[in-house]
């Protein structure tokens, strides 16, 4: 069946990012870091909390198929600070931030989108969001390419997480196609579980020498290597 979609995952996918995919070890020196950018001061007791907050809500070790918002989270956190409520958006913003410094686009993902959206194929993203983010910080990140991608999902637009078909599913129909005729690509087991949970074309990225088998049909070392799949 011709593809008429291609749907991408972002992190480690179409952007590069140098941290661990486990925050846990970084909860107390992000909230450092919030602290010395506002002028705020918390005690170990705070700290403890967040990080008590966040691990609730880390699904590298509690995972979830319900997505959460971002106010969610940080009301919890912020009920065990002794930090007035107007400090919420500056710490949130602050948190994020503080895990995506350093972020970039891989150099083979401008020019395959391009060849992609040439063929009249549609482009979009499925990404789970870490914490809540916000799609105005998750989307930032890939800010360079937006213009190249059709519909731009994260797990805020679809209430679910992957792999959860639900995403697929939505945005199939705001395409106008079946989920049999999408192709999607990620670099984790529950981006090939959502696939096939779909009814999708499943394809795995790995740009390690690394092997793995989450049951997809095709694997890619490059980015560059899906022309040769869709005949590109």
């Amino acid at each position: 069946m011709k593809t008429k979609a291609v749907i991408f995952d972002i992190g480690q996918t179409l952007a590069y990012y140098p941290i661990p995919l486990n925050w846990s070890s970084l909860y107390h020196p992000a909230f450092e870091n919030i602290a010395e950018k506002n002028g705020l001061s918390f005690s170990e007791t705070e700290y403890l909390h967040a990080g008590a907050v966040l691990a609730k809500y880390n699904t590298r070790i509690n995972p979830r198929e319900r997505e959460v918002t971002s106010d969610m989270v940080f009301s919890e956190i912020f009920d065990g600070l002794s930090v007035p409520m107007e400090y919420m958006d500056a710490v949130k913003r602050d948190f994020y931030s503080y895990f995506r410094t350093d972020v970039k686009i891989y150099n083979d993902v401008p020019d395959t989108l391009k060849a992609i959206r040439r063929k009249g194929i549609a482009i979009g993203t499925l990404s789970d969001v870490a914490y809540g983010m916000d799609n105005c910080y998750a989307l930032a990140d890939i800010e360079e390419i937006l213009d190249l991608i059709d519909i731009p999902f994260t797990s805020n637009d679809v209430g679910f997480r992957k792999p959860c078909r639900k995403g697929l599913d939505m945005l199939a129909e705001k395409i106008g196609i079946s989920t049999s005729e999408m192709m999607f690509v990620g670099d984790e087991k529950k981006d090939i579980e959502c696939a096939v949970n779909a009814g999708a074309v499943a394809v795995l990225i790995i740009r390690t020498d690394e092997h793995k088998d989450f049951g997809q049909k095709h694997t890619l070392k490059t980015l560059t290597e899906l022309l040769d799949i869709l005949s590109l």
